[in-house]
């Protein structure tokens, strides 16, 4: 894969800023792996590599991307959900998707494994708060 030039203009496909919402238009034929590798696929185009530490995140993510794979993620009050591991652990972090929400959370893990940490929004978003 090339790797961008941190002086890359970056595409706007919209003309307007990213909404939750906008995430969401995908192909209804897809599997739920399809439709999260398309997310994070637009997140990529669409992140900006102005400065040497920005493509350094991007650069991590890239290497800590894998296959989305369902897992089951904990939250506060005891509370389970079936979610989508889109990180490699790390020892501490991972990102996952949130299919009900429609976006993307960091977890720390835990004993009783991925706990919801509180921080979300978009998977590089998440993976760059570490």
């Amino acid at each position: 894969m090339k790797r961008p030039s941190i002086n890359r203009p970056q595409p706007d496909i919209s003309g307007r800023p990213r909404r939750p919402e906008d995430m969401l238009r995908l192909d209804p034929d897809q599997s739920i792996p399809e439709r999260i590798k398309d997310i994070i696929r637009r997140e990529i185009d669409e992140y900006s590599v102005e400065t040497e530490q920005r493509l350094a995140t991007l650069d991590a993510f890239r290497e800590a991307f894998r296959e989305p794979r369902e897992i089951t993620v904990n939250f506060s009050g005891g509370i389970t959900q079936k979610c989508w591991s889109v990180t490699r652990p790390d020892g501490d972090y991972r990102v996952v998707f949130m299919p009900r929400a429609g976006y993307f959370a960091l977890c720390v893990e835990s004993d009783f494994g991925p706990l919801d940490i509180g921080v979300h929004g978009s998977a590089l978003g998440c993976f760059s708060s570490v």
